[in-house]
């Protein structure tokens, strides 16, 4: 007999697919106001400041982090304030700036026998997005939805839950004073691991998953999900610091990419370091470890930085969502490749070198969702890559690499006009 969470769960995804169904056919100055809609909510929530009920709600679950000795840099990602609220606010009327994509005709061709043939951009249908912490992904996930004419099932974690149902709320308010069906998004309480295996094996119902958080979440999604799953386990994020490049710009990109938000996916959690480089590099990482990094390295990098701790081979391939920095000293670039190649998640690979050759080989050999020539790791996000908010950051090859934006959120349909052409 089917379960009461099952018939609740199954009675959510009809809802959804009823509001799919109508967003299929909106056009963009419709969908563009639900979005103004949305970040005039947000802006005014954040004048209202602690008074909110979304940032009351978020101080309960902030307290309840700290309450459960929640890693600080898992804290910060849960944290709202007023400044987040406005650069929420901004990341959805960019996302409305955007040209819509739904519509979109591709590679119109006339065949020999006359027909004209192409392709269109349509909607998915309905986007389960189950995620941890960061309850700014309840807005990102809902505005590019919608955008693209999809319907959203939020379902975050038990740690932001009272934070993604204020939110839900705010965001189902606005749709609904833009005349679209509040149906559209969804916010699915955190029930359990029960609860996300049910939602990912309801077939017919939903159309992508994507799962966004840890290595564990993302695992148990793959393995019980009877639906199309974006997967993304890990960040594993190296730089390779190149012979020859100029220290102070690697400096940067270890500053940038490892101490400026340690617990994101696109941080840096491995250096390498050409050998010729790591006697005047690698003392200059002092600097990092007063400010409070830890530095695990191989022996040739202890023999320059004493201050290192020893790094187990488990330290390399590993995230550690934490100012830990693994490090190793390389004889040479094809050393290089082959560490990214064992240890790299096909997150975000970057090198620091003053060689066009090396860096268009770096690029051409790195199998990776962003590769970066004389940049910090950090850029791979959506927003810096000019995509807006994203949904999530995919490091597998189907359907999408990377970030992704409004049009990863869509597919491809083969359109034809004849005039009455038969086979």
């Amino acid at each position: 007999m089917e379960s009461a969470l099952t018939q609740q769960l199954t009675e959510l995804c009809g809802r959804a697919r009823r509001a799919a169904r109508t967003l299929a056919a909106v056009g963009r100055a419709d969908k563009d106001r639900a979005l103004r809609a949305i970040a005039d909510r947000l802006r005014a929530t954040a004048e209202e400041g602690a008074r909110s009920a979304v940032l009351q709600a978020n101080a309960a679950d902030v307290a309840a982090a700290h309450e459960a000795g929640l890693a600080e840099a898992l804290v910060d990602r849960l944290v709202l304030d007023e400044k987040r609220l406005g650069a929420m606010a901004a990341a959805v009327l960019e996302v409305a700036s955007f040209d819509d994509p739904v519509g979109e005709v591709l590679g119109m061709k006339r065949r020999p026998n006359g027909l004209l043939i192409g392709q269109v951009r349509i909607p998915l249908g309905v986007i389960a997005m189950i995620y941890e912490s960061r309850p700014n992904v309840t807005v990102d996930a809902a505005a590019l939805c919608l955008k693209s004419g999809n319907a959203a099932l939020l379902r975050g974690g038990k740690e932001a839950a009272r934070s993604n149902e204020a939110l839900g709320v705010l965001v189902r308010e606005a749709v609904a004073s833009a005349g679209l069906p509040a149906d559209a998004v969804q916010v699915v309480p955190p029930l359990g691991r029960e609860e996300t295996r049910i939602l990912v094996g309801l077939t017919g119902m939903i159309d992508l998953v994507i799962p966004r958080g840890g290595e564990g979440l993302i695992r148990f999604v793959a393995e019980h999900a009877s639906v199309p799953v974006i997967q993304h386990y890990k960040g594993v994020c190296h730089l390779y610091v190149d012979q020859g490049a100029d220290l102070d710009m690697a400096m940067r990109l270890v500053d940038n990419g490892k101490m400026s938000r340690p617990g994101v996916c696109n941080a840096l959690e491995c250096l390498l370091v050409h050998e010729d480089e790591a006697s005047k590099l690698l003392p200059r990482l002092g600097a990092l470890v007063d400010r409070g990094l830890e530095i695990r390295g191989d022996e040739a990098t202890r023999a320059v930085l004493p201050a290192a701790r020893p790094a187990s081979k488990e330290d390399f391939g590993q995230e550690f969502l934490a100012p830990i920095l693994a490090v190793r000293v390389v004889g040479s670039m094809d050393a290089a490749l082959e560490h990214i190649a064992e240890y790299g998640s096909q997150h975000t690979e970057a090198i620091c070198t003053p060689s066009y050759e090396r860096a268009q080989r770096f690029l051409r050999e790195v199998d990776a969702s962003c590769v970066l020539v004389n940049a910090s790791t950090r850029f791979n996000d959506g927003g810096e890559l000019g995509l807006g908010a994203e949904i999530g950051i995919s490091t597998t090859k189907l359907h999408a690499y990377g970030p992704m934006g409004l049009e990863s959120l869509t597919a491809r349909k083969w359109i034809a006009y004849g005039e009455g052409q038969i086979r």
